[in-house]
């Protein structure tokens, strides 16, 4: 956070049911106009393949970058409610299809473990599906605990992560 209680955010994006494309871009349109944040940059729209349950629709994947004045807490819940207005439900399976996903990533190198919500977000960086969109718009960023975007990027197989048109 900076002296004026900016910080900033990463988002990260995807969607495989509905018009996953679409999704993701009005994700993008919401963010954009989510109160007391400005959207600073947004990565190009990836196809990725399921990540924890493969028996799924491939998924469209994106980053946001933001800054906000909103604590953590503040901002996990206007993106939540930003799902719901895409109708996602959530019912506690974890990794299935959805219509839209939105996961705060990070906020500047702050580390929290509270309840439903971690950040930096858990397994980022085993995640080439956040870490490719992310690295388009941030690659010098610092993952609290982690390291270095363009260095987790590295680590990762990145076959499966294709850059749409």
């Amino acid at each position: 956070m900076t002296d004026r209680g900016t910080c900033r955010v990463f988002v990260g994006l995807g969607s495989n049911l509905g018009e996953p494309r679409r999704q993701v871009e009005r994700a993008f349109d919401d963010l954009a106009v989510l109160a007391s944040t400005r959207l600073v940059a947004r990565s190009s729209l990836y196809r990725t393949a399921p990540w924890g349950v493969t028996d799924q629709p491939a998924f469209v994947n994106a980053v946001a970058e933001l800054a906000s004045t909103l604590a953590p807490r503040e901002l996990l819940d206007a993106l939540l409610a930003i799902e719901r207005s895409h109708g996602r439900v959530r019912d506690g399976t974890r990794w299935g299809p959805r219509m839209l996903d939105l996961d705060l990533l990070a906020c500047a190198d702050l580390q929290l473990d509270e309840p439903g919500l971690v950040l930096p977000h858990p397994q980022l960086e085993r995640r080439a599906f956040v870490l490719v969109p992310l690295a388009e718009i941030a690659p010098d960023f610092v993952i609290a605990g982690a390291g270095m975007v363009r260095d987790l990027l590295a680590a990762v197989d990145t076959d499966e992560v294709v850059r749409l048109d």
